[in-house]
């Protein structure tokens, strides 16, 4: 069985130790290692990718693969959201959240689309953790990141992972650089939001019965 992973960093897995324990591969090697299934896991990643570039891919750089892979999982949209709020904290204007989450939205559901006209492939749809829990607007825009996330996937007959609640109230220890939780922690040019290894951990444990479903 093969198994692709469509994302960004998180997914590419910057700031784990290796890329061998980027939650991916940790995944796909928990369920080998229950013997339920043999997987062979592949990323289709790169840092700083929002969902247009993840479509973009998508159709030119990853069709042969999703093509042959049983089931594909798609991580996608902190960069959008990141991008638009690190920008309006620096000028100080305030964050378009709709604007956002409706081009979210749209580029998701091309994603989604694009994946299921080329492969049978089962499609899940990963939510986003918060990585600054004690910036109310953080809290506030990721949630709707996350139900748009859940919307698009339930018309797109895909299953959601819930990984934010498997971050939530643990992010401290989840997170690589993680600091005070706040939004501006991250305005010293180093972006505390990847999973460190044990961030990834909690991801491909989470993943793995996912991966399994079905076989």
């Amino acid at each position: 069985m093969i198994y692709t992973a469509l994302g960004d960093s998180i997914t590419f897995g910057e700031n784990a130790s290796s890329y061998a324990r980027a939650y991916p591969r940790v995944a796909a090697s928990l369920v080998n290692a229950s013997g339920s299934c043999k997987v062979r896991g592949y990323i289709l990643a790169r840092p700083g990718w929002n969902t247009h570039d993840l479509l973009d891919a998508a159709i030119w750089q990853g069709s042969s693969l999703i093509s042959r892979s049983s089931v594909v999982s798609v991580w996608i949209g902190g960069i959008d959201l990141a991008a638009s709020a690190l920008s309006s904290l620096g000028s100080r204007q305030r964050l378009d959240a709709k604007q956002i989450l409706n081009r979210y939205r749209r580029n998701l559901h091309a994603i989604l689309t694009q994946i299921k006209s080329n492969s049978p492939a089962r499609i899940i749809c990963c939510t986003q953790y918060n990585p600054f829990p004690n910036t109310p607007l953080a809290a506030e825009a990721i949630t709707g990141l996350n139900l748009a996330t859940r919307e698009v996937a339930q018309s797109c007959h895909a299953k959601v992972a819930p990984v934010h609640k498997w971050f939530e109230g643990k992010q401290g220890g989840l997170i690589y650089g993680y600091r005070h939780g706040k939004v501006e922690d991250a305005l010293g040019g180093h972006l505390p939001i990847h999973p460190n290894d044990q961030g990834h951990q909690v991801i491909a444990r989470g993943l793995a019965p996912y991966l399994a479903a079905g076989k």
